[in-house]
């Protein structure tokens, strides 16, 4: 539902009535993961998707019937082999999808804690007692909560401190809650959804192909940082689409920036008075990527210089060099694309090798099998 809060704030704020279906649970090869929303105003419009289309049209009308009847519902759509013509998914997939009515209760503070970019995490209940289906908890990053999910306090501390861990790693997706953490007599399932800012790229040399990589990082949703020591080319003409141009030594502003676990970082500057300072210190983060541009003899000539500065074999093994995947790129747009490639396949745990012929999973999330069960409450 977060990924499309900024027009749901927007019917909040017109106080429009409309209900979000999201998908909780995926099984096999679907097309969208957990957190996946499609919402339906009073007026029939609908934003959003669940399955990129498979079951869109069944969907909004659960939407259409929940805001008539004010019932938060569990849905299950799989593909269907005897009837050509169900609703199902044709990838083979299964997903489980919650409907709820919105009206009230934290979400619009969820919505525009998304909208304006502030840390939260929404919880809610999408498998357990028919009672509490659907109600939901905001978490905020410093534990302090706000809404009821019923049944005992302990459960609302218990769910808080799971959603804070997902907010934390900026993540979206289910936890359990065993029956004695529950306190309701039975297991409990949560989707937790997690708005977070924006990932940050750090782009350290402002050549051309660095502007191709800016374009790319915008594209896959990062907040993209320009960082070179000159002056002359480190412009905003240059980088009309950076949210950021620092002009500073990199290793310097490195080291005075803040970085995360899902920060990358793409060396385009091959210049060892650069490179040298910089991966020494990135190699030494806790980042999710470090990537340097370079020939395979570059490659060989840095690797030497940072061992005798002191990199160790296992701080070097994180290094993604030469940067990107193996797609034949010349161009600067074609470089940043097997980047971005690069950097997509290590978030996810992709191979980067051709689907074609392959036996492997298309989705590397490691997705969880459907919610064994189905409820509904009033």
């Amino acid at each position: 539902m977060l990924d499309i809060a900024e027009e749901l704030h927007r019917w909040v704020e017109q106080g429009r009535e409309f209900a979000v279906a999201t998908v909780v649970a995926v099984g096999g090869s679907a097309p969208r993961q957990p957190g996946a929303a499609l919402a339906v105003d009073s007026d029939g419009t609908a934003i959003g998707s669940v399955s990129g289309g498979c079951v869109e049209g069944a969907v909004y009308e659960l939407c259409r019937q929940a805001l008539e009847d004010g019932r938060t519902v569990v849905e299950r759509f799989g593909y269907s082999d005897e009837d050509a013509f169900a609703v199902g998914l044709t990838c083979g997939g299964i997903i489980d999808i919650l409907v709820t009515p919105v009206r009230g209760g934290v979400y619009p503070a969820a919505l525009a804690a998304a909208t304006t970019g502030e840390a939260a995490a929404l919880a809610r209940i999408v498998d357990g007692p028919e009672d509490l289906m659907g109600r939901a908890l905001l978490v905020h990053p410093d534990g302090s909560y706000e809404g009821l999910l019923g049944g005992h306090p302990e459960l609302d501390r218990t769910a808080a401190a799971e959603a804070r861990a997902m907010l934390d790693a900026g993540r979206t997706g289910t936890v359990e809650i065993g029956e004695d953490g529950s306190r309701c007599g039975q297991p409990l399932t949560l989707l937790v959804e997690s708005s977070v800012p924006a990932p940050r790229m750090i782009v350290f040399g402002a050549i051309d192909f660095a502007s191709a990589l800016v374009r790319v990082g915008k594209f896959l949703g990062y907040h993209v940082t320009v960082c070179d020591a000159r002056p002359v080319f480190a412009t905003e003409l240059r980088f009309p689409e950076a949210d950021e141009i620092v002009v500073a030594w990199p290793h310097r502003y490195l080291a005075s920036t803040e970085v995360d676990a899902r920060t990358v970082l793409c060396v385009l500057t091959h210049d060892a008075k650069f490179d040298v300072p910089l991966l020494q210190a990135a190699l030494r983060l806790p980042v999710a990527y470090v990537g340097a541009m370079g020939s395979r003899r570059t490659h060989e000539d840095r690797n030497k210089r940072l061992r005798e500065v002191g990199v160790t074999e296992l701080e070097l093994a994180r290094l993604r060099s030469p940067i990107g995947l193996d797609l034949g790129a010349r161009t600067p747009e074609e470089t940043a694309l097997s980047i971005g490639a690069e950097i997509v396949a290590n978030r996810r745990g992709g191979s980067g090798a051709a689907l074609t012929g392959a036996h492997t999973p298309i989705h590397h999330d490691g997705p969880r099998e459907p919610l064994g069960r189905i409820g509904s409450v009033a």
